[in-house]
């Protein structure tokens, strides 16, 4: 019996088809399909527990789901615009990647530096962030270290390994002297306004910017969040990172797991010696799928039948 894609999405990126305007990733899933004779069908998003006991021999793609179950795959970006998870264990921090090993040696030197320059282009250079950044250019001290908060989520599904007040309170107390920079998450204004509010008023030296992302990550000398996008972004500026949460690149970082830990997370991020562009190849280029990529239908349907969906259980 043939399988059907069912894609699972919020009504907003349903109603873009309709419009002409389709979500990235699924618009490409849409249309990889479509040039092999098959339509998938849309369907709301559903809670984990019920989509788990949904085994209805289809191939179900949940936008940030966190299935785990025959049938289920995960998708949501994959922290830099146009680069997405299809993944069976879950998404971001709970992605498949985390338990994939990493090794720069096996990373080809000339690949690397291709990729990379093509990312730089694409975000650094154009100052390009997944959610809109200031135009215009904001002095920053440099050699700073850069806190970037984000919104609920971390906490609430239990990534994190303390919270934003912290985070934020610890690095001000081990600064050792560097100016300590904090944004907060561009889609939770008020949130870290409230958090940088409260540690300022314990009189902690932090200052609070709205600065382009990218400026930020070119002035400082490190990146301190919970398991923020900012993290990879600074490797595009070949800046180290120190998280204080549960991550699917933590091969790449230095995590604290608490407070006491920053110091020697710190130092370590600091002193370790980096090759970024390996990082950020293996991260984007090996683990995610690129839409802009020529082999992104062949990845794309290798997942699928990784997943027990081949070209002939769907009918391709």
């Amino acid at each position: 019996m043939t399988a059907r894609v069912v894609l699972h999405m919020p009504d907003r990126f349903i109603a873009g088809f309709a419009k002409g305007k389709p979500p990235l990733l699924y618009g490409r899933i849409v249309q990889t399909l479509a040039a092999r004779g098959v339509t998938p069908d849309f369907a709301p998003e559903m809670p984990t527990d019920q989509a788990r006991r949904l085994q209805d021999g289809n191939l179900h793609v949940m936008e940030n789901g966190r299935v785990q179950a025959e049938g289920w795959l995960n998708s949501a970006t994959a922290y830099l615009e146009g680069f997405f998870h299809v993944d069976p264990q879950g998404v971001q921090a709970a992605s498949s990647i985390a338990a994939h090993p990493y090794d720069p040696a096996q990373i080809d030197a000339a690949e690397a530096a291709t990729f990379t320059a093509m990312l730089h282009a694409r975000f650094a250079a154009a100052r390009h962030s997944r959610y809109k950044q200031r135009r215009e250019v904001n002095a920053l001290p440099e050699g700073a270290i850069a806190v970037f908060l984000q919104g609920p989520a971390p906490i609430r599904q239990g990534q994190a390994y303390c919270g934003f007040e912290d985070m934020l309170r610890t690095v001000a107390k081990h600064a050792q002297g560097r100016a300590v920079v904090v944004k907060a998450h561009p889609l939770k204004p008020e949130l870290g306004a409230e958090i940088i509010a409260k540690v300022q008023a314990e009189s902690y030296g932090v200052t609070a910017t709205e600065a382009n992302v990218h400026d930020i990550l070119a002035a400082c000398a490190l990146t301190v969040s919970i398991n923020s996008a900012t993290a990879l972004e600074g490797f595009l500026h070949e800046k180290p990172a120190v998280i204080f949460g549960r991550s699917d690149f933590h091969a790449l970082v230095e995590t604290a797991t608490s407070a006491q830990d920053f110091p020697r997370a710190m130092a370590a991020a600091l002193d370790t010696k980096r090759d970024y562009a390996r990082a950020l190849t293996w991260y984007f280029k090996h683990n995610c799928l690129d839409i802009h990529a020529e082999d992104f239908d062949t990845r794309l349907l290798a997942i699928f039948a990784k997943a027990g969906f081949d070209a002939g259980r769907l009918g391709l």
